[in-house]
């Protein structure tokens, strides 16, 4: 029976999810001190709450609207300075020093930075797009590279039209990349931009929540946002997944 379920990809998950819930409640039941670890039980009790308030929807809506304009700026960016360094080799040997730096730069010296010129309100913006730009941009342009040689071959010898080029090869060859990079960079820009919250603490952010458990240590608070953090990262994500892939097909039918 088990072994049918783990068959099935998204049965496997709830699977493996249940076992870490379980797993979760056991050790809360075993520290026995709900301010050092609380259960799943009582994390989701809280967040229910929290879900009944504007409070937390004009928190919410705070915070997701910066991240994810931060990442779907850093999204079209990626795209335009990926397909400008294949182009281009001027264009690539001048990124490459910038992406570089911008990949190995700590979050909290660019927040740091950040808050000497820009208010704090900005920041979940700024540091979700400096921290996705790297990936999207490094990810896309691996796939340009990796284009089939002899399609484009073909396409010179029939005199394609670069857009007709764009929609019959680059497109569906280079999508797998453009999701990959996607995927990975809406959990990296809701990570940065939570952590670029906690510390710069512009009102009404998640980020600010979130340090207000600390002070008052609030455990169950703590884990009830981070449950709903994670929820809205993983709902963007596939539903941003969902647009790129039919954004995609509707390009390759025009």
């Amino acid at each position: 029976m088990i072994s049918m379920l783990l068959r099935n990809r998204h049965a496997a998950f709830a699977l493996a999810a249940l076992f870490w819930l379980a797993l979760w409640h056991v050790g809360s039941v075993l520290v026995g001190e709900e301010i050092l670890l609380v259960s799943p039980l009582a994390a989701a009790a809280r967040l229910f709450e929290m879900l009944q308030t504007p409070v937390f929807w004009q928190t919410a809506g705070f915070s997701l609207l910066r991240i994810m304009g931060g990442f779907l700026l850093a999204l079209l960016s990626g795209i335009l300075l990926a397909a400008a360094a294949y182009r281009f080799k001027l264009a690539h040997a001048l990124l490459a020093p910038l992406t570089g730096a911008a990949k190995s730069v700590p979050v909290a010296s660019y927040t740091i930075l950040c808050l000497v010129f820009l208010r704090a309100r900005s920041l979940p913006l700024i540091i979700a797009f400096l921290m996705t730009l790297p990936i999207v941009y490094d990810t896309l342009l691996e796939g340009l590279r990796n284009t089939d040689r002899k399609m484009l071959d073909m396409a010179k010898v029939f005199r394609l039209t670069p857009l007709r080029r764009l929609r019959a090869i680059y497109v569906p060859q280079c999508l797998p990349y453009l999701v990959s990079s996607a995927g990975v960079g809406v959990g990296i820009a809701w990570k940065a931009g939570i952590a670029a919250e906690v510390i710069g603490l512009p009102q009404g952010s998640i980020g600010a929540r979130l340090y207000e458990t600390k002070l008052y240590l609030d455990m169950r608070g703590l884990f009830a946002w981070t449950i709903a953090v994670m929820l809205l990262c993983f709902v963007l994500e596939k539903l941003l997944l969902l647009l790129i892939n039919r954004a995609a097909r509707a390009l390759e039918r025009m």
